[in-house]
């Protein structure tokens, strides 16, 4: 879960322990006004019912024999056998769907980061194809450092290169290559389409993909 969150829930589940078990049923209380569940409701009233407990007894401190005893006992169920229960279940209250592990915003940069650098990759193509070619933009099948985001050369990759481009299944890519030798490349993604005769419904994705290094 996020940090924020995550501290707050460690917080939440330390409160028993840290108010010596008095915020105990009032800890579960809150839970149980955020999640209605069974389970939150069971152990308020629990945890209510021993705080009352508590209080029924502690005016007899010191005047009845083994009144402090219980009192000690029950105080230490609210806050050690409270603290527990309530880290034991912190993440079912805080994170009742388990996505505290799924980190879609870093996905998301990641996507929006990779698509920044096939624009750029594709600038630097159209104004320089020798430095692109030279640092084999489009070309995962050869060393290179060039991070250019995932792009494929289609007037140079190889046909198993070409199957990387979306819905390119290895019969398409034999046709790519083929037609390629004879037209001799290609200018976009449309004319890669229209001469290739691929799928109109491929043509915007391989699109986002594809650059045409002449």
């Amino acid at each position: 879960m996020p940090p924020g969150r995550a501290a707050l829930s460690v917080t939440w589940a330390a409160l028993p322990f840290l108010s010596l078990g008095y915020a105990t049923p009032f800890t579960f209380a809150a839970a149980l006004l955020w999640r209605r569940s069974l389970h939150l409701l069971v152990s308020t009233a629990a945890y209510a019912g021993v705080f009352a407990l508590v209080l029924y007894l502690l005016p007899d401190i010191g005047d009845k024999q083994g009144t402090e005893r219980a009192v000690g006992v029950l105080l230490f169920v609210l806050a050690v056998v409270g603290c527990g229960h309530a880290f034991l279940i912190r993440r079912r209250v805080f994170d009742p769907h388990g996505l505290s592990a799924v980190d879609n915003e870093a996905v998301v940069e990641r996507v929006k980061r990779s698509r920044l650098l096939r624009d750029k990759a594709r600038e630097l193509a159209a104004a320089d194809p020798g430095l692109a070619k030279e640092l084999r933009i489009g070309r995962p099948d050869l060393p290179r450092q060039y991070n250019d985001g995932g792009l494929i050369d289609v007037n140079h990759a190889p046909a198993e290169v070409l199957t990387l481009l979306p819905g390119i299944t290895p019969e398409l890519a034999d046709r790519i290559e083929r037609v390629r030798a004879e037209a001799g490349g290609f200018m976009s993604a449309e004319e890669l389409s229209a001469v290739a005769g691929l799928p109109p419904a491929l043509t915007g994705d391989v699109a986002d993909y594809a650059v045409f290094i002449r």
